[in-house]
């Protein structure tokens, strides 16, 4: 691991203002894949910007139809939340679901939809539920935030503050995964409410997306049953050692209709 000055800022404005001043600065959140790639040599980072302690990145309020949770909430902190499991089940299930005890403690919901991994679970709930993440210069439609493998709308030195989640009359989570990673070989969320129907995959692609030919079917008649005949394409999908691009294509219908059935 490379030497790097190490920031631990109580402010918003003080962590963009110290990331901002470094050569080749990083946002430490959970560290669950930054320090990973560090200790290989993958990153070399001249600063680290710890955001973990900053207030404003913390804590859950549900109010006006819409459960908005800091950046820095740990996934054990959405999971065992309450107010999510009272507004957004399918969004504590989710979290529950991810890794292990000792990475839902220390990930954060903001750091692991910046890294935006293809297998991630949450890129699949903001994507799903039609969320807005909230930086410290902007608001950010989901459908807009993911734009590749690795890649999001943050520009340069951009900090998630919040995710605000509207609350929506029907939705789950449905999760395949790959037994020693605990990561998504497909995961679908589904749901219905303001932000419209929606169906979003990861673990397929390269990039979590939604699968529009399920979406226009449900939103017809929101059943398992509208959707036993939809098929996901299986063109474009991820294929490796654990799976090829027809079997996650496959599990994709398999997930969206065990979704929907549950929600109901």
């Amino acid at each position: 691991m490379n030497d790097f000055q190490y920031h631990c800022p109580a402010t918003v404005a003080d962590a963009t203002r110290l990331l901002g001043a470094a050569a080749d600065g990083r946002y430490l959140a959970g560290g669950q894949s930054l320090l990973p790639a560090m200790k290989m040599g993958l990153s070399a980072p001249s600063d680290l910007v710890e955001v973990t302690r900053i207030a404003q990145l913390q804590g859950i309020r549900v109010e006006r139809g819409t459960v908005t949770i800091g950046a820095g909430a740990t996934h054990a902190d959405v999971a065992a939340s309450a107010e999510v499991r009272r507004a957004i089940p399918a969004l504590a299930h989710l979290a529950e679901l991810i890794g292990d005890p000792a990475v839902r403690s220390a990930g954060t919901l903001g750091g692991s939809i910046a890294l935006n991994d293809p297998a991630a679970c949450y890129p699949a709930g903001v994507l799903g539920l039609g969320a807005t993440v909230r930086t410290d210069r902007r608001q950010i439609a989901a459908d807009d935030f993911f734009t590749g493998m690795y890649e999001t709308a943050l520009e340069p030195g951009e900090l998630i503050v919040e995710v605000a989640f509207p609350v929506p009359e029907h939705a789950s989570w449905q999760k395949f995964k790959q037994p020693a990673s605990r990561f998504s070989l497909v995961g679908v969320f589904v749901s219905k409410g303001p932000a419209g129907v929606r169906v979003a995959v990861t673990g397929a692609a390269s990039c979590a997306f939604r699968a529009t030919a399920f979406e226009q079917a449900l939103a017809r008649e929101w059943s398992a049953k509208a959707i036993a005949g939809v098929a996901q394409d299986a063109d474009g999908l991820n294929a490796d050692l654990h799976a090829s691009a027809a079997y996650r294509a496959h599990l994709v219908g398999v997930l969206a209709r065990r979704g929907v059935a549950a929600s109901a």
